[in-house]
């Protein structure tokens, strides 16, 4: 499969975008066995049926540049702000409220923000749409609190597109490269949306993580609890647990879950996803997961199983010391980030656990990123008789 993108070079985001689908996956298969063949065999990997507008979260920069309003994404790798009309790897109802956005800007004149003078009204524009249940959020990321003809607006918006279920107001006057503020004000809908994962469903706010290739994650985390492979009598830590998905999935098949996650509404979300799947039999706290994991090894509590999901830079060492500590039978780390998960698997290797299976899966077609799930399990030692 061949595919093209007339805004490629200056985006920069699509880096394998010369390659056919074939040869993507090809490369990425000979960098996980680069990477991680030392530690066992790595699995074919997973890739796509049809491998473009598969992000479910999308987000657009606006600003101004030589007097002139510019809207789209940010070059690879830098703060310039390309101008596009349409992305290869998003949702196309989020290409589609971009253009209605960019068009009632100037209809109602209102104007992009502009981080020379600090003045100006919209910043961003995050779409999270929900691909099973259709659901839409929109939110726009504004200066100020301020918002001139703002029901008028946002009508407007909805009469456009008719499928949106909520909008959201973000405030962030900071001068920041992070695209949120803290304050949301919700302008339609109630805020939230919702979106179904192997037979559960979640709630879904502006700030919380969700995994962005609905598609993908479903042979993903399938893949994961395949692996642990429960029996129902576990006990288990969900590291880095996010919005509660996986553990809220393996909730179902095991004794308890305590989910683990340092952002205040993940948590949030996560609470609210395990009550409205009535899975009964999981916890949440709001800490640091290195933290929580020492804390847990110092009391000398008992876990028979961890599923870890850290962000690109992996675990830290605290976190990885408390597991080797904690000692649980099976770990499965689920790793955005090849280079990192090959240094923590080295350390783990070398301090009492196995890796027994290598899981590579393609959440994102025509980037260099890959996804991949591992399962370790605490390595048998032999006893010689005298």
């Amino acid at each position: 499969m061949e595919f093209s993108c007339k805004y490629a070079k200056k985006c920069g985001a699509c880096s394998l975008l010369n390659m056919s689908y074939e040869k993507q996956l090809s490369f990425k298969m000979a960098r996980e066995i680069k990477l991680l063949g030392r530690f066992g065999k790595v699995e074919e990997i997973i890739g796509m049926e049809t491998p473009c507008f598969y992000r479910n979260k999308s987000q657009y920069a606006f600003g101004v540049y030589k007097g002139k309003t510019v809207a789209g994404v940010y070059q690879s790798s830098t703060h310039k702000i390309v101008d596009i009309d349409s992305c290869l790897l998003t949702d196309k109802r989020a290409d589609e409220i971009f253009t209605v956005v960019k068009k009632l800007l100037k209809s109602f004149k209102l104007k992009p923000y502009d981080e020379n003078t600090g003045r100006g009204f919209l910043r961003h524009l995050l779409v999270k749409t929900g691909f099973k249940s259709g659901e839409t959020m929109v939110v726009l990321v504004t200066c100020t609190k301020d918002f001139p003809k703002k029901r008028s607006f946002v009508n407007a918006l909805v009469k456009n597109c008719p499928y949106i279920t909520t909008i959201v107001q973000n405030v962030n006057s900071r001068y920041t490269s992070m695209v949120l503020g803290d304050e949301n004000t919700v302008l339609y809908g109630d805020g939230k949306i919702t979106e179904y994962l192997l037979g559960m469903k979640f709630r879904i706010s502006p700030k919380a993580f969700y995994q962005i290739n609905p598609i993908q994650t479903e042979f993903l985390y399938g893949k994961a609890l395949e692996f642990a492979d429960f029996n129902g009598e576990e006990e288990i830590i969900d590291a880095y647990c996010g919005t509660g998905t996986i553990g809220i999935i393996a909730g179902k098949q095991v004794k308890s879950v305590i989910g683990v996650e340092i952002n205040a509404d993940a948590v949030n979300d996560a609470k609210e996803n395990a009550k409205l799947n009535e899975v009964k039999n999981i916890s949440f706290i709001l800490a640091d997961a290195g933290k929580f994991m020492a804390q847990t090894a110092n009391e000398g509590k008992k876990i028979d199983a961890v599923i870890m999901d850290p962000a690109r830079a992996g675990a830290d060492m605290p976190f990885l010391s408390s597991l080797v500590k904690l000692s649980p039978k099976k770990v499965i780390y689920i790793s955005c980030n090849p280079e990192t998960l090959a240094r923590d698997l080295r350390f783990l290797t070398k301090n009492g656990y196995k890796v027994r299976k290598i899981q590579p899966v393609d959440m994102f077609p025509h980037t260099e990123h890959i996804e991949t799930v591992v399962k370790l399990s605490k390595r048998e030692i032999s006893s010689n008789k005298i």
